[in-house]
């Protein structure tokens, strides 16, 4: 693996670390700007939503740019963002700093996919993508506990100040490492990219990712009060169990990396059946103490051993437009998680409680599990070989069988015989 694709694994590092750090800073944000804390967690959504929008716009103005440039350009911006963010006076400022940032980690994110993508043979591709997803597991077990240690040591300001220093460390990285991909020998024309979305299997990718990610995101948005309501377990095992649920993204990351180039579907199915098995267990047994946290666990490994095999099938059947096809990921992923954790609330404001959202969670990534089952179907008979005609007879018909002679051989029309198979082999 190119080293090279490491560089892009260090910046998503410091982007996922923008993204989900706040979970663990709103109330000194709250108390510092003077808001409550839902208009606080408003700057997670804002950032969710900023991926949403921001990746397929900024891939299709990037269209036509050097890749490494853009890449150099956006993790730029992303890095004032968060320079922004650090010096924000008021609450207004520091929402515009998080939806400026988000718009650079989505141009960021489906323009590095598609150069990890570029960058190794096509039987690498997941493996690639393996390596570049595993920035963001590394930023969930260490970049998202750092940030909330420094949160409360020095003050939230100081985590943003944190993840600007490493988005400059990655700058440097991606200027001195990062090679600059060959332009292609027709220029990219943005009908012709916009043509994969005529292709169904590209609409059942983007539905597979939502559904997958909404389903985990779901209950994982809700993971604390289920340690703390529904376990029974101390507010300070919730740090502890998230850097487990990371430490299990880790590995899934790594074992889909290793399978999915090899077996994607077998990959991408039964991890997400996984999701399902563990979503249902937590539904189940999430009222005991022990099994809530190994099932976070469980949690990271299913839900990131499927988002290999979920990017590389996107590349697969988007071949014809990369950058798109990673733009078209990052959204996916990102709708998945904003619908998520939108039906999770829904459901525990109806009066189902904490649980339920692990139930909302498996029916969707069930759901999931269906359009994969459909898209692998329409895969294997795209890809079923065709035999040969029989020849036409008289008017048209098909050739006719004449009368069989010994032994089952067939007597043609000069009266010579044709072995049946069958009776050949027998």
């Amino acid at each position: 693996m190119p080293l090279s694709v490491y560089i892009l694994a260090l910046s998503v590092f410091a982007l996922g670390t923008s993204e989900f750090m706040l979970s663990g800073l709103l109330p000194p944000v709250a108390e510092d700007l003077g808001v409550t804390i839902p208009q606080a967690g408003l700057l997670i959504s804002a950032f969710a939503i900023g991926m949403v929008v921001g990746a397929p716009l900024l891939a299709v103005a990037t269209l036509r740019l050097p890749r490494r440039t853009t890449l150099v350009a956006l993790i730029s911006v992303f890095g004032l963002g968060q320079v922004a963010g650090a010096l924000a006076p008021t609450y207004a400022v520091l929402f515009a700093s998080r939806v400026v940032s988000a718009l650079a980690c989505a141009g960021f994110w489906a323009v590095g996919a598609a150069v990890a993508v570029a960058m190794v043979p096509e039987t690498s591709r997941a493996r690639a993508l393996a390596v570049m997803i595993g920035g963001l597991s590394v930023a969930n077990v260490l970049g998202v506990p750092a940030g909330a240690f420094l949160g409360e040591g020095l003050g939230w300001r100081a985590a943003f100040w944190a993840v600007g220093a490493a988005s400059a460390v990655a700058l440097t990285g991606i200027v001195t490492l990062v090679p600059a991909i060959p332009r292609p020998a027709e220029r990219p024309r943005l009908g012709r990219e916009m043509g994969i979305y005529r292709d169904r299997q590209v609409w059942l990718s983007i539905g597979t990712i939502a559904l997958a990610a909404a389903g985990v995101f779901c209950a994982f948005s809700y993971l604390a009060p289920l340690l703390t309501d529904v376990a029974g377990l101390d507010d300070g095992w919730v740090p502890t169990v998230l850097a487990l649920f990371g430490a299990g993204a880790i590995i899934g990351t790594a074992l889909g990396g290793r399978f999915a180039d090899a077996h994607l579907f077998g990959v991408l199915i039964a991890g997400m059946a996984a999701d399902t098995v563990v979503l249902v267990a937590f539904a189940l047994l999430g009222r005991y103490a022990v099994a809530a946290v190994l099932l976070s666990f469980l949690l990271g490994v299913a839900c990131f051993c499927t988002a290999p095999a979920l990017n590389a099938r996107m590349f697969n059947v988007a071949a014809a437009a990369p950058t798109l096809a990673g733009a078209t990921t990052t959204a996916a992923f990102n709708l998945g998680n904003t619908a998520g954790p939108w039906l999770g609330g829904a459901v525990i404001d109806a009066g189902f409680g904490y649980r339920a959202t692990a139930w909302a969670g498996a029916a969707l990534t069930t759901s999931a599990i269906a359009l994969a089952v459909v898209s692998l179907r329409l895969h294997r008979s795209a890809r079923a070989p065709r035999g040969p005609r029989a020849p036409r007879g008289p008017r048209g018909q098909r050739g006719q069988r004449g009368p069989r002679g010994p032994r089952g051989q067939r007597v043609t029309g000069r009266g010579h015989t044709e072995a049946n198979p069958v009776c050949s082999k027998a």
